[in-house]
């Protein structure tokens, strides 16, 4: 790669970065901030849900207008949303205005993150695009693990010092983006054919060979959102964990996801295949939510976390590797349809979670297992069926 490109993925990687780890810094500092305003569960699962809803409807207008507008705006205003969001809750102790902000960050990801990828195609040539894109995913990798671990750091200084230093941050960006950032060179943008809609691209999706996958991985978005979202609460009311020690838990468990997506997922489905791995890690994250009710401590607690998380880290790339499998000539669908199941578990999980979790501490966890094991059934059912059609794929 150029000089220049090189510069302008520096730009896009640190646009990426803050965003991702602008959305985990506030996981350390939920329990104590949910207390100090009188709220529980409920609304810690809706502060991720209406972030991940924001996100969901707002993308594909996002994506079109990248297009029709330009990736440098779009990233400007992605950018200016998340600092805008995090001034808003730095500001307001009030649960509306709150769930407000986050709706704000999750149009602010919506508008950014189509807007880095799309500018990542522009500048890259097809030989180049998949170190470029690689460039971005380690980003948001390691936004996931910082962002919690900056938000408990920051949060020794004053409960709301996070949420400042991730706007002061934000701002900073903008002004970056602005100054340094420029329009890449592409073609000139040609309105497409009328689509169908995402309704009726999830209705059609029904009657499609990958559809079970998708529910597997609507399921899976779902247990590891409900499970992130009452993750912080569970262990602040039970074991009494300081932010700090929920900064080291998530930080933890994110960088052994990272770790094992990069080092195990390829050695394990060339060992057993793909529909062997998706069988056994549904079964180790059904165990990990059965142990969570019986961990008795923060260490044991934090050691059932890595197994949920170490499951699912697995699954995640292996599921999506069923999906383009199965799709056949249809992978820009799927591959559409599989992000939109996702998200659907993305925005469920957390509210369900948290009234669950204002009923019984325990009921998130109990939820999660109940529905692994369905699923595990489900999909040890459609593996019999789809084993010859996966094998020759």
């Amino acid at each position: 790669m150029t000089t220049k490109q090189k510069n302008q993925l520096a730009i896009l990687m640190l646009n990426m970065f803050i965003a991702v780890a602008g959305f985990g810094i506030i996981i350390p500092i939920i329990p104590d901030y949910l207390k100090m305003i009188g709220e529980g569960g409920t609304a810690a699962g809706l502060m991720i849900s209406v972030f991940a809803g924001a996100q969901l409807v707002m993308s594909p207008i996002a994506g079109k207008w990248a297009d029709v507008y330009g990736r440098r705006l779009m990233i400007i205003l992605g950018l200016i949303g998340f600092t805008i969001s995090m001034g808003v809750f730095y500001l307001s102790d009030n649960l509306t205005i709150l769930l407000v902000s986050r709706a704000i960050g999750g149009v602010g990801a919506a508008l950014l993150i189509p807007a880095i990828f799309a500018y990542v195609a522009d500048i890259t040539t097809l030989e180049q695009r998949a170190r470029g894109n690689s460039y971005i995913s380690a980003a948001m990798s390691l936004g996931i693990v910082v962002g919690p671990g900056i938000g408990g750091f920051f949060a020794e200084f004053g409960l709301k010092t996070p949420l400042l230093v991730s706007a002061i941050v934000s701002f900073i960006a903008v002004i970056s983006s602005v100054l340094l950032l420029k329009e890449p060179d592409r073609a000139p943008y040609v309105a497409p054919k009328i689509k169908e809609s995402l309704p009726t691209q999830l209705v059609m999706s029904t009657r499609k060979p990958y559809f079970f996958v998708l529910l597997i991985n609507l399921v899976m978005a779902f247990g590891l959102m409900a499970y992130e979202s009452v993750l912080g609460l569970y262990v602040s009311e039970m074991f009494s964990a300081t932010p700090q020690e929920i900064a080291i838990m998530v930080t933890g468990t994110g960088v052994v996801s990272v770790i094992v997506q990069l080092f195990a997922v390829d050695r394990l489905v060339e060992l057993m295949g793909e529909v062997k791995v998706v069988l056994a890690f549904i079964a180790l994250a059904a165990f990990g939510f059965l142990l969570s009710l019986f961990a008795g401590t923060y260490m044991l607690f934090f050691a059932v976390t890595l197994v949920i998380f170490l499951s699912t880290s697995i699954l995640r790339p292996v599921l999506n590797t069923l999906v383009s499998k199965l799709a056949g000539n249809e992978q820009g669908l799927a591959m559409g349809m599989n992000n939109a199941y996702m998200s659907i578990g993305n925005i469920l999980g957390p509210t369900l979670a948290g009234i669950a979790f204002d009923i019984d501490m325990r009921y998130p966890f109990i939820m999660g297992l109940v529905l692994l094991l369905i699923t595990y059934t489900g999909t040890w059912n459609w593996s019999k069926r789809k084993a010859t059609v996966i094998s020759e794929s």
